[in-house]
């Protein structure tokens, strides 16, 4: 079976990248690809890696036709604007965008601040990480984008919230989680939209949002379909660096100390491996030996993997959990394949079989 797919707005990073990842795979025909600025221009125009790989053109969203998945790479806003005609031109839409991340109108229009353009469509997307709920990625007709940040912060913590291998509640949410994550430049020239096209930029660390970051809602909505409270409690600052592509997320909670004794390291690395074996894109670092011994941005440059590690403070009960993923792939067009594969029924895994760059 081959699907055929149409990407809408195409000229971006994200764009990009799921053009790379589509053309290598063998489920997948790109029929379109769609740049109201850039209509009638090769894709190698703005994708220059791409140059000899692929002799698509950019077309006008006039001229876009039916096809099996649409994949929306547009401006924060800009989907849901148009939700009704995307739907009309395919059964299955896969959107990048924050547009339909969030479940409730009121929380959108708390952190966006504005009211959401296509509120009956909210329930009709499925929060696109398969972590999360693989089941009702794959069984979906519509899947919204996941916050790369978002992404990095709860590949972090989803671990802790599994019934198994111990069973016990870990952590005392009530005293919240705070996660620092420092972002590449792919990442921090987006402040507006993460699928809209920036200029390569590194140099000068830069504060990025040290507070009210908006991908904070999505995690306290993920942690609520986990049974967790967690509005108010969790706490994002996110600060820029000197690279280019990349998210390094290091969270921080307080384990339980239950009267049958405090959980150890070797009980949290028992939960972190029974995770990562369930999940095939989730990776658990931690090494005693060499350089790498936690997880590292770098490592993962073009890959959809995403690696968790952590370190207990036993003094005290901090938990330290670090997650790192590359922004474009895990954080955005890698994640947008692995949930087109489930809703196709293709392997999860197919046409992402991709290791990463070392050195990078």
């Amino acid at each position: 079976m081959t699907v055929r797919a149409s990407i809408v707005g195409g000229s971006g990073y994200a764009g990009g990248e799921l053009l790379r990842l589509l053309l290598g795979h063998p489920g997948f025909e790109v029929a379109q690809i769609t740049s109201r600025r850039l209509a009638g221009s090769f894709v190698h125009f703005t994708h220059p890696n791409l140059r000899g790989s692929t002799d698509l053109r950019y077309c006008t969203l006039d001229e876009l036709e039916r096809c099996d998945l649409l994949f929306l790479c547009l401006p924060h806003g800009s989907a849901a604007a148009d939700v009704d005609l995307y739907s009309r031109l395919a059964p299955r839409i896969v959107d990048l965008s924050a547009d339909f991340r969030l479940r409730s109108s009121p929380v959108y229009a708390d952190w966006y601040g504005a009211e959401h353009p296509a509120p009956d469509w909210l329930d009709r997307f499925v929060y696109g990480l398969p972590e999360l709920d693989r089941e009702a990625v794959a069984g979906a007709t519509n899947i919204s984008g996941v916050g790369c940040n978002a992404t990095a912060t709860l590949l972090g913590l989803l671990p802790l919230l599994e019934p198994e291998p111990l069973e016990q509640d870990l952590v005392d949410w009530s005293r919240g989680v705070v996660t620092e994550l420092k972002v590449g430049s792919s990442e921090a020239g987006a402040s507006s939209s993460s699928a809209s096209h920036h200029p390569e930029r590194s140099g000068v660390v830069r504060s990025f949002r040290p507070t009210g970051h908006r991908h904070t809602a999505e995690v306290e909505q993920a942690l609520g379909m986990r049974g967790i409270t967690a509005a108010g409690r969790v706490h994002l600052s996110v600060t820029s660096v000197e690279m280019v592509r990349g998210v390094l997320a290091t969270s921080h909670v307080f384990l339980n100390q239950p009267e049958s004794g405090k959980p150890t390291d070797r009980d949290l690395f028992r939960v972190y491996r029974s995770f990562c074996g369930r999940h095939p894109f989730v990776r658990l670092v931690k090494d005693r030996r060499g350089i790498h011994r936690y997880p590292e941005p770098k490592i993962l440059a073009g890959s959809n993997h995403a690696e968790v590690g952590f370190d207990l403070d036993p003094r005290t009960g901090r938990l330290v959990v670090i997650c790192a993923i590359d922004n474009l792939m895990k954080g955005a067009a890698g994640n947008a394949v692995q949930c087109a594969n489930l809703m196709c029924g293709f392997p999860e895994a197919e046409g992402l079989s991709f290791p990463g760059l070392h050195p990078v």
